[in-house]
């Protein structure tokens, strides 16, 4: 690399000389975007972080109906909070690996059906009590307890036992699973002071923020916890979120410097806001998709051949042109792409086919009546223009799409996996049985499709405890088989996280694994 450019990467590590200026410069010497980004992080980080400050982010979706137990968190606003302010026995990274967080050490039998986690010595809770074995225990009980309505639910199911022995905790596990370190990374296995089973909403966690105010669907205040045991969490002194729903609204705010880094911009306008003086725009590629889900046990939709002809009659192409900007891929009707290192290319493409999709609407014997399909703003980004688009493709099939748009607050609670055919959205999770047994499995309390498959259920158990990967490969290929052709969920498209930051925040690191850095931004970026 020439001199200049290395003396221009050491400034803009620094906050001396713009991100994108040095984007730029890098870009002119035949360096590719990727690799001055990747260059550009490791400088930033080499620099080292400075502490002090506070952030304030504007977010997309948030409701009064937010809560602060973390079983009952479903949208991104409380995924943000809950992973500023909590912590998990693990996590995972940028690349994909499992990173001990609460658990220094982690330890399984041959078989993998039985996982040891040590917890580190010295944390503590945000009340100034020790996080304890029992903590962790109860914890885990309570969200394998169908009454905690918890999304971890599915997971949880896995699970013979769980018991305390010292500073391990001891899981036994109903069958193998090589994946279970990565399971316990899942945000809302966020342990809480006697598990949370006395008053689950407390907001007492043991994460690098603590809640200083909370005003559900409005704002939500967090304050640096000075007892946090990992000094390279937690730059700020404090940030503050604000629910701005409104995707207009949130970039203007952003411009205005009213605050510093937002979420979920809107694909056709990301190009523009490159433009903004002082304004980064970040789109990174992950497993995050949108959706149309189909609940399989309500009519019309109890119909298999009525799901398949509305699977065949959207346009996946024009979607992910007109809705994502390019910022995205074509989905194929199951909840795994490219980005899951045991994914198969091999499975067939769906197309727009308006013929065929005719063809099973006829077959379905349908009386006519108008189908609704739910949509808000807030379902995703662009969610109710990709419902107009749907029914106009639909209808070339003559299948009669009626759209009903949803107020945005409420909606994750009174439509989203109680309506029975609704937009939505899965950030994705970091492997395949996670996101299958989150959102698939029989008993998983977010089946928001109602799919129950025996066979599906015991392809996913089986891949669980298989250590051949090319017989693994094979089971979830099968598995993903089963959702594409007889489950409800129309996934047409994956779509890149989009971010955008001011040139006052540094440290930002892209992380495939969910948006904003993983839910991740506020813990480790800090004041440029």
């Amino acid at each position: 690399m020439k001199d200049e450019l290395k003396y221009l990467m050491a400034l803009a590590a620094r906050g001396r000389y713009s991100r994108r200026a040095f984007l730029g410069k890098a870009a002119a010497a035949g360096i590719t975007g990727m690799v001055a980004n990747t260059m550009l992080a490791k400088a930033v980080r080499a620099a080292g972080p400075k502490k002090g400050g506070t952030l304030q982010m504007g977010l997309g979706g948030g409701e009064s109906t937010n809560s602060l137990d973390p079983a009952l968190a479903a949208s991104q606003v409380p995924f943000l909070y809950l992973m500023t302010a909590g912590d998990r026995l693990t996590d995972m990274s940028p690349t994909g690996e499992v990173m001990p967080r609460m658990a220094e050490k982690i330890g399984s039998s041959a078989d993998a059906k039985v996982w040891t986690f040590t917890l580190r010595k010295g944390m503590t809770f945000h009340d100034g009590a020790p996080v304890t074995a029992d903590d962790v225990v109860k914890t885990m009980r309570r969200h394998s307890d169908e009454n905690a309505k918890s999304g971890a639910l599915g997971i949880m199911g896995g699970i013979e036992s769980v018991n305390a022995n010292g500073d391990d905790v001891v899981f036994t596990l109903k069958s193998a699973n090589a994946d279970f370190p990565a399971l316990m990374s899942d945000y809302h296995l966020i342990i809480q002071p006697g598990g949370g089973v006395d008053k689950p909403d407390a907001g007492i966690f043991s994460g690098p923020y603590k809640i200083k105010s909370f005003e559900p669907g409005v704002r939500i205040e967090l304050e640096k916890f000075a007892d946090y045991w990992d000094d390279s969490r937690g730059h700020y002194d404090a940030i503050e979120m604000l629910v701005i729903n409104d995707a207009t609204a949130r970039n203007a705010a952003l411009q205005s410097g009213q605050v510093q880094l937002v979420n979920q911009v809107d694909p056709k306008v990301a190009d523009l806001l490159k433009r903004a003086p002082g304004v980064t725009v970040n789109a990174t590629a992950g497993r995050g998709h949108y959706v149309f889900i189909m609940r399989c046990n309500a009519a019309p939709f109890d119909n298999n051949d009525l799901r398949m002809a509305l699977k065949l009659s959207i346009d996946r192409e024009e979607m992910v042109q007109k809705i994502l900007s390019g910022y995205g891929s074509v989905g194929n009707d199951f909840p795994i792409n490219k980005a899951y290192p045991l994914f198969d290319a091999s499975i067939p493409q769906r197309t727009y086919d308006p013929e065929k999709a005719a063809d099973y609407y006829k077959k379905s014997g349908h009386d006519g009546s108008p189908i609704i399909l739910r949509t808000a703003d807030g379902a995703f980004p662009g969610a109710v223009d990709a419902a107009a688009l749907f029914q106009q493709s639909a209808a070339k099939a003559g299948i009669p799409l009626e759209i009903k748009r949803e107020p945005n607050d409420g909606y994750w609670s009174d439509v989203w996996n109680k309506q029975p055919f609704c937009a939505s959205y899965w950030g994705g999770r970091p492997v395949q049985d996670q996101m299958y047994t989150t959102a698939y499995l029989s008993t998983a309390d977010w089946n928001d499709t109602a799919f129950k498959d025996p066979h599906f259920d015991e392809l996913i158990v089986q891949a669980r405890g298989e250590l051949d990967q090319a017989k693994r490969k094979s089971l979830y290929s099968e598995a993903g088989l089963l959702v594409r052709d007889t489950g409800g969920a129309i996934v047409p498209m994956f779509n890149d996280f989009i971010n955008a930051y001011s040139d006052k925040v540094a440290g930002w690191e892209d992380n495939p694994n969910q948006d904003t850095m993983n839910g991740l931004a506020g813990v480790l970026c800090w004041e440029a």
